[in-house]
């Protein structure tokens, strides 16, 4: 068979026949089916992701839906049983009404839930920051210095075990007002599990890390911003942590007793007007709030783990 020259024009011409278009089109059906193909197992992909999501979401949702459920269930057969109980959905009403407006100020003492909340985690904050001051730099001498350790120990197991509000008094008849005696109140509650969590965390440095500070002849300085800082900022954190809810527990029991604007003290103001419903309000705002404190912590104190 003998080769077939073909020119520029001839190709032109054969190009725009109506058999080459046919061909043309043939091969353009055969490309969409390959394209179709591909995206067939493009969506069952990502369908099949999208499925693995919607589980993992319905595992991580059911078991803490079905607890609110059963607490809810407990609630209503509760309240049937005593009158005086609201049931679940004639607090919601009561809730709804309440935070419509949370900041209403119609004197000292009667201003809104928003308020109350505010001025309580003003005190917790006051309270808990002077301990956190005072308690950290505490914990690192203990833990660093043996003799600072075995002076303070009787100290701490005689005062750790006092009730907190068993230290009112004494910040009633020091500061002479109730504000500053709540405030009292948390820190003394609060610096506990920082002195006693940062001391553990610079104990636990290993030897052989203060062996090397030696050989170095590091400065004091040296040694705990280069040794003793990182290595217990994880159990720091972890008091921390701790004496937030601490301290978030002990002003609700504090303001009931020194009365002012606060969350405990518009509990016990409930109570005296008889208002179950908002008292049941304030539980479920007091839990929500110190869950909220919990989680931020928590999340900090994972920022700084070794794990």
């Amino acid at each position: 068979m003998s080769a077939i020259s073909i020119s520029k024009e001839s190709l032109k011409v054969i190009m725009k026949s109506k058999k080459t278009v046919v061909s043309k089109g043939s091969a353009i059906t055969n490309a969409e089916d390959n394209v179709t193909t591909s995206d067939t197992a493009s969506i069952a992909r990502q369908t099949g992701k999208l499925g693995l999501k919607i589980h993992h979401f319905i595992q991580w949702l059911l078991p803490p839906a079905f607890g609110v459920l059963m607490m809810l269930a407990v609630w209503t057969l509760i309240s049937y049983q005593s009158p005086n109980l609201p049931d679940p959905l004639k607090t919601w009403h009561s809730a709804v009404e309440l935070f419509s407006d949370p900041f209403y100020n119609n004197g000292p003492n009667d201003m809104g839930v928003g308020w109350n909340i505010l001025n309580s985690l003003k005190r917790v904050a006051l309270g808990f920051g002077m301990a956190a001051m005072i308690g950290i730099p505490i914990g690192f001498i203990i833990g660093r210095f043996e003799f600072a350790n075995r002076m303070t120990a009787p100290v701490i197991s005689l005062l750790k075990p006092v009730s907190p509000l068993a230290w009112l008094p004494i910040g009633l008849l020091v500061f002479k007002a109730a504000n500053p005696a709540a405030i009292w109140v948390i820190f003394i509650s609060a610096i506990w599990p920082m002195i006693i969590n940062t001391a553990v965390g610079v104990s636990k440095v290993p030897q052989d890390y203060m062996n090397v500070a030696k050989v170095l002849n590091l400065s004091e300085w040296k040694i705990f911003t280069k040794i003793l800082f990182p290595f217990a900022l994880p159990y720091m954190m972890t008091g921390v942590r701790l004496s937030i809810g601490v301290a978030w527990l002990v002003i609700v029991a504090a303001e009931m007793l020194t009365g002012g604007v606060g969350i405990g003290f518009w509990v016990w103001d409930e109570w005296n007007n008889l208002n179950v419903e908002h008292i049941i309000i304030a539980i479920f705002i007091v839990g929500i709030v110190g869950l909220l404190l919990e989680f931020v912590l928590t999340q900090i104190a994972k920022r700084f783990s070794y794990e």
